[in-house]
């Protein structure tokens, strides 16, 4: 079982979050792609990439999309791809640590990696006490 994972994310977040994963972790163990959302981009030619970026990373299992704010147009973007027939989950609010969290654990399926995804970002947000 292999789901892919393809970030949605404005220009030079996710390449950057892509390399500091391979920092930490050294080889990455599901395929990646990112699709990064230049200002000026036109939303139905970034579908399209997006959805042909999608169908390459799916092996039957699905892909889960990570984007970086929930209602921009990589968001946006991302939701409009179950009606070109990309079999997905999308979650939002990407950081590095819910990007190592679904890294962690290449095992799961889908909809399980979607979940894992939410609670790592959550749990990657700590708050100091002075």
């Amino acid at each position: 079982m292999t789901v892919g994972v393809l970030l949605m994310t404005h220009e030079s977040m996710g390449e950057a979050l892509i390399g500091a994963a391979r920092h930490v972790l050294g080889r990455l163990p599901l395929p990646v792609e990112v699709q990064e959302v230049a200002a000026n981009a036109d939303p139905d030619q970034t579908l399209r990439s997006a959805a042909a970026n999608a169908r390459e990373l799916d092996r039957g299992d699905g892909v889960l999309v990570l984007s970086d704010l929930y209602g921009a147009t990589p968001s946006n973007i991302a939701q409009r791809l179950p009606g070109l027939g990309v079999r997905m989950h999308c979650v939002s609010g990407l950081n590095l640590p819910m990007l190592l969290r679904v890294f962690n654990y290449p095992e799961q399926s889908l909809d399980e990696l979607a979940q894992t995804a939410a609670t790592g970002g959550r749990g990657g947000i700590v708050v100091d006490t002075p």
